[in-house]
């Protein structure tokens, strides 16, 4: 029985892969709740005249009555259901949807790819941190999109008809994989590209991110590999000499490559290599959502105005009763350290950030319990959804949580990739240092320490009176001592 509900869902029927998304609306944060992938390959199924089979269609089916189970106590005004490239453009698209309608219980809404392309940012926007000013790509399986915007407005959109299952399709039909077809696909992509590159590059760029499959499977392997989540031309090159050298698309064995994504994989490489040489992408990021997000966020109201990864650090602080208090004591603590070092250790604002996020969250462990706060802490770090958090991020943030206090563990900081180790550890240390000026909970003037750095030595001299008067603090900084030592960072304190 369907009733007033918190719920929420987005169905995005799309020309590879058919996914639900189902949220909870908690106190202006979004939690998901249900999250179902199917690949369909819809597109496979278009035959010369852009008929689909049967057979395809019987797969969407079947797909969609798995989705109808689980949205039974969704309310129907709070469901958003669209399909996109293929069904565009399928002659028999209305069969298709008429008896997809009966399964569902609601209309589905075939969108241009404009409107695609707008949901796409939307759900980026929403849900990635970084520079406002962004290129968004988005290899789907029918098409591809290419946005760029400011903020939470696009300023340029377009939708172009290629795919990681058209290109499939069109280039390698035969599954082989040389680099004779590969460099097609990839020329194809450039000719579509180059139709709206002037537009793109006018509207101009500070960061690109990616959405979705292609770039997701990207990520994937890069971080199986042991690289960090950047995705670079470099990169990209290499990936396709080694699925070069497999031969054949059943045989494509990638570390990080999913037997799923693999018969696909190979034409969304050829597209995205063809969009980093067009555009002169020098990198890109994954983003945080794309058209699903985009239609939730579409139905709920929640402040734009505000930066995504501060909108987390707030409602993840109510989530789990922060001391807000003492996290902002924590905080101004951090910012002291840095402002002190930064003649040696010239932390840029994204380090900053990073670190003030840590100081955000440093205390979240203590809704289980205080033995285990920082361990506590930093799991919730790793298993929660923190829009505007990529994975490495939140690696590293969960890493400085987990050492704030206690025994130093050095593979934690080295596991990380959002930053290379040796600031990695500098932001480790200088927040060890907060959490202990900050231990009495009370507030502190903070002009009575001073921290240099001599290279990658520390000291920190403190005000021989305050010493006097606060044995505690002084005990803990001298067990710091000890502790850094054993991981050999030089540290010492002076009177």
């Amino acid at each position: 029985m369907r009733s007033a509900s918190s719920l929420h869902a987005a169905i995005d029927l799309g020309s590879n892969s058919f996914h639900l998304l189902v949220v909870r609306d908690v106190s202006g944060s979004l939690q998901t709740v249900a999250r179902i992938k199917r690949k369909v390959r819809l597109a496979a199924g278009l035959d010369a005249k852009n008929q689909l089979s049967e057979e395809s269609i019987q797969r969407g089916l079947h797909c969609l009555a798995l989705f109808a189970e689980q949205l039974e106590c969704v309310p129907l005004s709070q469901i958003r259901a669209v399909a996109t490239a293929t069904l565009r453009i399928a002659t028999n698209a209305e069969d298709f949807l008429a008896r997809a309608n009966d399964i569902l219980g609601l209309p589905i809404n075939v969108i241009s790819g404009e409107e695609e392309a707008r949901l796409i940012y939307q759900g980026v926007a929403q849900t990635t941190s970084g520079s406002d000013q962004r290129l968004v790509v988005d290899i789907g399986g029918g098409s591809t999109e290419l946005v760029t915007g400011t903020g939470t407005e696009a300023t340029a959109l377009f939708s172009l008809s290629m795919g990681c299952v058209t290109w499939l399709e069109r280039y390698f039909t035969d599954r082989y994989l040389t680099r004779e077809n590969f460099d097609r696909a990839q020329a194809a992509a450039s000719a579509e590209i180059k139709k709206v590159k002037q537009t793109l590059i006018t509207q101009g760029w500070q960061i690109c991110v990616g959405a979705s499959g292609t770039v997701q499977a990207l990520q994937e392997i890069m971080i199986a590999q042991g690289m960090d989540e950047q995705i670079t031309l470099p990169k990209l090159e290499q990936l396709k000499q080694r699925a070069i050298q497999c031969g054949k698309l059943e045989e494509l064995e990638i570390e990080g490559l999913t037997l799923e994504r693999a018969l696909v994989f190979p034409s969304g490489l050829a597209i995205l290599l063809a969009i980093f040489h067009e555009l002169s992408i020098t990198r890109m990021s994954l983003a945080g959502g794309a058209l699903r997000e985009g239609l939730i966020y579409g139905m709920i109201s929640l402040p734009v105005d505000i930066d995504i990864r501060k909108r987390t650090l707030e409602t993840t602080q109510h989530r789990f009763a922060v001391d807000l208090e003492q996290a902002e004591r924590v905080k101004a603590a951090c910012l002291m350290l840095v402002q002190q070092v930064a003649d040696q250790w010239a932390l840029s604002e994204y380090c900053q950030q990073l670190l003030f996020s840590a100081a955000a969250l440093h205390e979240l462990g203590l809704s289980i319990n205080y033995r285990h706060g920082a361990a506590n802490g930093a799991y919730l770090i790793r298993q929660l959804e923190l829009p505007g958090f990529t994975p490495a991020q939140k690696q590293l943030v969960a890493a400085i949580v987990a050492n704030q206090i206690g025994n130093i563990d050095l593979p934690s900081l080295s596991k990380q990739s959002a930053l290379p180790l040796q600031q990695a550890e500098q932001l480790c240390r200088l927040f060890r240092l907060a959490i202990i000026l900050c231990s009495t909970r009370s507030a502190t003037d903070m002009h009575l320490f001073h921290l240099s750095a001599l290279g990658e030595r520390l000291t920190l001299r403190l005000d021989p009176q305050w010493a006097v008067t606060h044995p505690y603090r002084v005990e803990l900084l001298q067990q710091e001592e000890h502790l850094q030592s054993y991981v050999h960072w030089g540290f010492a304190v002076a009177y």
